[in-house]
């Protein structure tokens, strides 16, 4: 769809709700809108202290016009936040009579929904007035809001009982014994790039070791670390020792609260791997089938079979392993919702603490092609995550935390299910941007987040392993900047 936009400098609020209402069409900013072609039309206008919105889309010789008010106050940042809303409502309610299907999380786009609901009980809301706001405001859907209430509730227990230098670690292992088809993260098949990881560890823990002793400086505590990828079981179990003992002898674990490995493919997961795991106080692993249909694991490139899954969750389990997360994706290629059906139910039965739901989400970058098949299993989708939500209801699960990705099918979400009392902090701390997360690694983001609690200082690692292995001094130049963060909150608490 082409669009115009007259008033308005910065067209992300219409470039964002085309892409979530449109997500199989190309969307382009033009001039001159030709006549008789589908369309869309902005137009902002200040009209004494209040921005005036109008938009009209016209498709198939059809046009539907909307018009929304955002007021002009003395707060700068309020402004251009009533104005983003504004344009983003008029947008969506301008094309969504053109729809087949509403879109289930309404106008509310972004990766972090539970965190916009947050905000509203942090300012005093009820959960019922925060369901009121997203379904007369945003249009979200009641199995939405209440997905996005119930884990903000979890997230702010969570704040509540951090303390002011509590933070958390990820370290990332972007190696994988194959390419699954689906896949857009940063990671590497060891066929591949396997020649690189005994350098990436070298790196890896001499990154470890400088970014302890910073961190004892600042006085920072650690209450929870997570091990990534890729697979971080792609390491041989010497390879694992030698990275967890770097990890005990160079950071303080006395406050440490959850200790997570992604155990990940079931291919790479053997006795001896576990074994070092438990040696050094791995808590909470995953073991990650994506699928129990041997159809569908093959169309994906998994190089392991659905019995493998279950040998490995027992014997994670015969190990002495109390906190085991299960990955499945919808609306991977060959699967149908009966499929779908059937791994829920032989997940549900292995009785994991958590299960995590994932919708399946397109490559960045994706071409026309991929964003179009993806936009045709919105349906099929939402059959699958309404079973996966049926099922571990019944069964004792409840949602704890979710994020949204830009290319998902049908614009759904990522949900994390667990048993009572098996919430994964870290996932919490790091999708609600609750602490500062130091990342490790090729890829890693550190996120130092401000006294505040809103304003975010960044610490980007090269992406590739090939960059990362060759820029072990400028990394470790990098992370001094966790020193300058932390003194910064400390004389912030002291002007308190």
């Amino acid at each position: 769809m082409i669009y115009t936009i007259e008033g308005l400098e910065n067209d992300h609020p219409v470039r964002d709700m085309l892409f979530n209402l449109l997500p199989a069409e190309v969307t382009e900013r033009v001039d001159i809108i030709p006549e008789g072609t589908d369309a869309l039309g902005v137009m902002v206008q200040q009209t004494g202290m209040e921005h005036c919105i109008r938009v009209c889309c016209t498709r198939g010789g059809k046009q539907v016009c909307t018009e929304k008010r955002a007021a002009i106050t003395d707060d700068a940042v309020m402004t251009k936040r009533a104005l983003t809303h504004g344009v983003k409502a008029a947008v969506f309610e301008a094309v969504t009579p053109f729809l087949e299907h509403m879109p289930e999380w309404g106008s509310l786009t972004g990766v972090r929904p539970a965190k916009f609901a947050r905000g509203f009980l942090e300012q005093g809301y009820t959960p019922a007035q925060v369901a009121q706001v997203m379904t007369e405001q945003y249009h979200v859907s009641p199995a939405r809001r209440a997905l996005a209430i119930r884990s903000a509730g979890i997230a702010l227990d969570c704040k509540n009982r951090l303390q002011p230098r509590d933070i958390s670690i990820y370290i990332g292992i972007p190696f994988c014994p194959s390419r699954c088809s689906y896949c857009s993260f940063v990671s590497h098949s060891i066929e591949k790039a396997g020649k690189l990881m005994a350098e990436y560890l070298d790196t890896l823990c001499a990154e470890i070791a400088h970014t302890g002793t910073i961190l004892q400086q600042a006085g920072l505590r650690i209450i929870s670390i997570y091990i990534g990828g890729g697979t971080p079981t792609t390491l041989s179990a010497e390879q694992m020792d030698r990275l967890l003992a770097t990890v005990q002898q160079s950071f303080d674990l006395h406050a440490l609260e959850e200790f997570t490995v992604e155990a990940g493919r079931p291919d790479t997961i053997t006795r001896e791997k576990l074994l070092v795991l438990k040696q050094y106080g791995v808590d909470r692993i995953s073991i990650n089938p994506q699928s129990m249909n041997e159809t569908v694991l093959e169309a994906i490139g998994r190089h392991h079979s659905a019995q493998d899954v279950l040998d490995r969750f027992h014997l994670a389990r015969e190990i002495g392993f109390h906190a085991i997360n299960m990955d499945t994706i919808a609306g991977l290629d060959c699967d149908t919702p009966e499929s779908f059906a059937n791994t829920m139910d032989t997940l549900i039965g292995l009785n994991p603490e958590n299960i995590t739901v994932h919708t399946l989400a397109a490559k960045r970058g994706a071409d026309k092609h991929d964003r179009v098949q993806n936009a045709q299993k919105q349906e099929m989708v939402r059959q699958m995550l309404d079973i996966a939500s049926r099922k571990l209801t019944a069964a004792g699960y409840a949602p704890y935390y979710l994020y949204r990705q830009k290319f998902m099918a049908g614009g759904f979400e990522n949900v994390g299910w667990c048993k009572t009392g098996y919430e994964c902090k870290y996932n919490i701390y790091m999708m609600e941007e609750l602490q500062t997360i130091v990342s490790l690694g090729a890829g890693g983001v550190t996120k130092l987040l401000g006294a505040d609690g809103r304003k975010i200082q960044r610490i980007n690692n090269p992406k590739y392993p090939y960059e990362y292995n060759t820029a072990l001094d400028k990394i470790n130049a990098g992370k001094q900047a966790i020193l300058e963060w932390a003194q910064s909150c400390t004389d912030e608490a002291v002007r308190d």
